[in-house]
């Protein structure tokens, strides 16, 4: 059953920190999960998470440290030896281990390789961190049960045994030949009922999905989720097995992405929390605050160049509003469409059929919300000729603002830059401005001004 971690309890938790009661505090903790006990660190003042940190076993608290908010965990590790981050660092797997480290300056990062008593465990793990970020290589783990083709089924069980106490879970078990190249798996269930006399290389399987070291995680999050894997195997441009990436890795893979595009959509330039500082906050947000703001001075300029308009024809005015909120709604269920297909990777066909299709849509909810528009004029009386400049320009302006919502994303993705920018405040503010001088320029002809 999960703690209940209310205001009484970390009350409590800080009431026996100041009085050293050790014994109290870690029966109490120790029956808490990682998770639970992240949680509290979290809550807690750094002084009192320290402390907590400290007199946990390596076992729980490395397990609390990956789960433990990145910048609680920056300033946990600053008040820890490299012998002591090294003890934690020891109890860890080899990608959470490298992510940790990461995250420190190289020369503390050396310090606290060298204090790891496991010179195999060392030796992954600097391995791991010459990858680069975003890579399947920085996110894969080196802990793995892999079996030779050639060995004979005894001299595999008890090989297995071996190599599994040091892997926390056995999603898969790999087939390598004598060069450690990928050549298969195996079936746990083939195992188990073969013949002592049987080699590997008669019952294993040979095809099995795997990704390169070098491919982009969200390449490999898009396979593991289109095979509904549980791990994948690692390897280079030779195919030589060198770890995998287990399912959750891939799933806080996703949540990351997903804040990160919610963030940018939002227009927020930057990876903030609801605690960070005013001036974090502010350097997030002010860039697109700043383009909202030089947008709306555009849009101010083109309607004060057609002032003649607004006075011969005040009913204009009334609906500028309207036409540059329907162009950046548009725009925005346009790119968010696009951004999602990108990002499932799910979107298929040419872009001239998009274009078509785009253009349809666009002008079967123009023509409706003309409609709409149209008969509301009427019951205020409105003049007619005024009714169909607001009503065409409704349906061109939906049209435009569709079109620019679907190509921005493709562009950018196509040029290498996260297509989720194009949603939120870029797509509103160019729509905007767009809506409005299509909006004037089209009462212009019609209305002759």
């Amino acid at each position: 059953m999960a703690t209940e971690i209310d205001k009484n309890f970390l009350e409590k938790i800080e009431m026996l920190v100041d009085s050293k009661d050790d014994k109290t505090l870690l029966s109490l903790l120790s029956d808490e999960h990682p998770a639970d006990i992240a949680e509290i660190i979290d809550e807690l003042g750094l002084d009192d998470a320290t402390y907590i940190f400290k007199l946990l076993s390596s076992e729980i608290s490395a397990e609390a440290l990956i789960l433990i908010d990145e910048d609680d965990r920056e300033k946990i590790l600053q008040n820890l030896s490299a012998q002591e981050i090294a003890e934690e660092i020891d109890e860890l797997d080899t990608d959470d281990a490298a992510d940790i480290l990461s995250e420190l300056p190289q020369e503390r990062v050396t310090k606290v390789i060298s204090e790891i008593e496991d010179d195999e465990h060392a030796k992954d793990i600097v391995d791991l961190l010459r990858y680069e970020e975003g890579t399947a290589g920085s996110l894969m783990a080196k802990e793995l049960v892999k079996v030779k083709e050639n060995w004979m089924v005894p001299t595999c069980v008890r090989k297995m045994r071996t190599q599994a106490q040091e892997v926390s879970r056995v999603h898969s078990i790999y087939v390598v030949d004598k060069d450690d190249v990928l050549i298969g798996r195996l079936s746990l269930k083939d195992l188990l009922v073969a013949s002592a006399k049987s080699k590997i290389s008669d019952i294993y399987i040979p095809k099995v999905d795997s990704v390169n070291v070098k491919d982009d995680v969200e390449d490999v999050a898009r396979v593991m989720q289109k095979y509904d894997l549980e791990a994948i195997p690692v390897v280079d441009d030779n195919h030589v097995l060198l770890g995998r990436i287990t399912i959750d890795d891939i799933v806080d893979l996703i949540v990351e992405e997903a804040e990160k595009d919610y963030q940018m959509a939002a227009g927020i330039t930057e990876d903030i929390d609801a605690d960070d500082s005013i001036f974090d906050k502010t350097k997030a947000r002010l860039p697109w605050l700043i383009l909202g703001l030089v947008g709306g001075m555009a849009a101010a300029s083109i309607m004060g160049g057609f002032d003649e308009a607004l006075q011969l024809f005040p009913e204009l005015f009334y609906f500028t509003p309207l036409i540059a909120a329907m162009a950046g709604n548009v725009g925005v269920q346009s790119s968010a469409i696009i951004v999602q297909g990108l990002a499932g990777d799910n979107l298929k066909g040419s872009k001239l059929n998009r274009l078509l299709k785009e253009i349809g849509l666009s002008m079967v909810n123009g023509i409706i919300l003309a409609g709409l528009i149209f008969l509301f004029g009427t019951f205020l009386d409105y003049q007619l000729n005024v009714l169909f400049t607001i009503s065409i320009s409704l349906v061109i302006v939906i049209i435009f603002a569709s079109l620019i919502g679907t190509f921005v994303p493709l562009i950018l993705d196509k040029n290498g830059i996260d297509p989720a920018v194009a949603t939120g405040p870029f797509i509103t503010t160019s729509n905007d401005i767009f809506g409005i001088f299509i909006f004037f320029f089209i009462a212009k002809l019609i209305l002759g001004f």
